[in-house]
């Protein structure tokens, strides 16, 4: 065989020898990918699964327990406080051992209508069940959003230290109009509707904008102040700081009617409800939900609303 020859064979061999190794691989990886995706399947099932069997073993405790549901950190769609605290809520008074309900607050408030959808739904699920009371603990901070859903329950229970109250409303934002001027920047806004660009900090202020974003805030506000004075009755004392978006510590709260008393979620349970034995319905979020909501959020982005009302 000529030199020639044997090079060609070589060279054949070699070809052939990489093309089986890159073969291999493929495959390999093809199997790696085939395994992951059934891991992850397998995970989302047992998660699932796990959440049901939770969920089908509260109604199986024996005897009867105090529910515990935690209100904590701000209440907004993000993180889906008000479909969270419904469906915690609805599960605690479904239970046949449910002799009564705690809400466990720690939160600076939020969306208004998110806190008045949680509101809403304690004072039917309480007309519903009327033996079964709600009673919210405070911890550390229940203002504004938080304290329009504790305003529902038949008492709130605080600590000497605790923050409460923040009955007001706000509407926050930001005007670049200056800094454009300095920059020599021009916004080139068209609309279709006068109102359109209402919120719009690139804009200079519009005194008529200014006065429908006022009376907004001001039929929020008369919203809130109702829900408030409709849960807590008579217990409110006449004070003229009462809606103005003023906080109070715990212990000077309870003179002014906007709590009833000392607590912890425990001493509730013990000396209140008369169910010492606590069982947690807060709605957590399973991995499939968290994975759905971490692919939303990176592809979906962080697109807000600059015209953004909040109730802290």
């Amino acid at each position: 065989m000529s030199d020639t020859q044997n090079w060609e064979r070589q060279l054949l061999e070699k070809l052939a020898s990489a093309s089986l190794v890159e073969q291999r691989h493929s495959r390999q990886w093809k199997i790696f990918f085939r395994l992951a995706w059934l891991a992850i399947i397998g995970m989302i099932a047992a998660s699932v699964f796990m959440r049901g069997e939770e969920k089908s073993a509260v109604g199986l405790t024996g005897g009867g327990h105090t529910a515990v549901i935690e209100l904590d950190g701000a209440i907004t769609s993000e993180n889906e406080t008000g479909k969270k605290m419904i469906s915690a809520l609805d599960h605690a008074f479904r239970d046949k051992n449910t002799k009564g309900v705690i809400i466990d607050a720690n939160s600076p408030g939020g969306s208004p209508v998110l806190s008045g959808m949680v509101y809403d739904e304690i004072r039917l699920l309480k007309k519903k069940h009327a033996d079964i009371p709600v009673y919210v603990v405070v911890s550390e901070v229940c203002a504004s959003g938080c304290y329009y859903i504790a305003a529902a329950a038949d008492k709130i229970f605080v600590d000497k230290a605790s923050i409460v109250g923040s009955i007001g409303v706000l509407s926050d934002g930001f005007g670049f109009t200056g800094a454009m001027e300095k920059l020599g920047i021009d916004r080139r806004l068209k609309t279709a509707g006068e109102n359109k660009a209402m919120g719009d900090p690139f804009s200079p202020p519009n005194p008529k904008h200014d006065a429908i974003r006022q009376q907004l805030l001001d039929d929020i506000h008369a919203q809130f102040i109702q829900a408030v004075e409709n849960g807590r009755g008579p217990k409110l004392k006449k004070d003229p700081q009462m809606f103005s978006g003023m906080v109070w510590l715990g212990e000077k709260a309870i003179p002014l009617g906007l709590a009833d008393g000392y607590g912890t979620v425990a001493s509730v349970a013990r000396d209140v409800v008369k169910a010492e034995k606590t069982v947690d319905y807060t709605q957590q979020d399973d991995f499939s939900s968290r994975v759905a909501r971490r692919i939303g959020v990176e592809f979906a982005g962080g697109v807000k609303s600059l015209f953004d009302t909040k109730l802290f």
